[in-house]
């Protein structure tokens, strides 16, 4: 009889617990909770500092592919505060102007994102302003789709600006 008593009271505390975790549980960690999100970034080539330093290489010609590591930082002075880089593998070669492999990566680190984001480069032209298309990311910004304005500013300085929208889900 005590075993039963003991048993039935066991039953009910666990069942009074799951049903008052249920009610008070704090509610799921979100990051973003708005579903557009528009960012500002500048993508400088790495500073080389030292003997070994050596003037900018000119580009590769048109037929090579271009494969690229640089900094990225909130502003244009050379004293922005670093917050990820940019690299990306294109061949700008016609035959593989569409190619999937023609992709740049930023990885984002900042007190709000934490993350890296795909885009697209299937149509470079060259342009002083390039518009291309986000087609996904990580972390912050998981399943982001979007667009990336690229403008040149200066020899060694693009200003990117990513319009974001996020899925529901995000």
């Amino acid at each position: 009889m005590l075993s039963r008593i003991i048993y039935c009271t066991a039953v009910l505390l666990a069942t009074i617990a799951v049903i008052l975790l249920a009610l008070f549980s704090p509610q799921p960690y979100r990051k973003n909770l708005t579903p557009f999100v528009a960012l500002s970034f500048y993508i400088r080539q790495p500073r080389v500092t030292g003997p070994e330093a050596s003037p900018v290489e000119p580009p590769p010609p048109p037929a090579g592919a271009l494969i690229f590591h640089h900094t990225l930082t909130e502003g244009p002075e050379n004293t922005s505060q670093v917050v990820g880089k940019a690299q990306g593998f294109i061949i700008p070669v016609e035959s593989f102007a569409h190619s999937a492999f023609n992709i740049i990566y930023l990885t984002i680190h900042t007190n709000q994102y934490s993350g890296s984001i795909s885009i697209q480069a299937k149509s470079l032209i060259h342009k002083e302003r390039e518009v291309l298309g986000i087609v996904g990311g990580t972390g912050s910004f998981a399943f982001v789709r979007g667009l990336a304005v690229f403008a040149k500013t200066d020899e060694a300085i693009y200003h990117i600006k990513l319009h974001l929208k996020f899925s529901n889900g995000s």
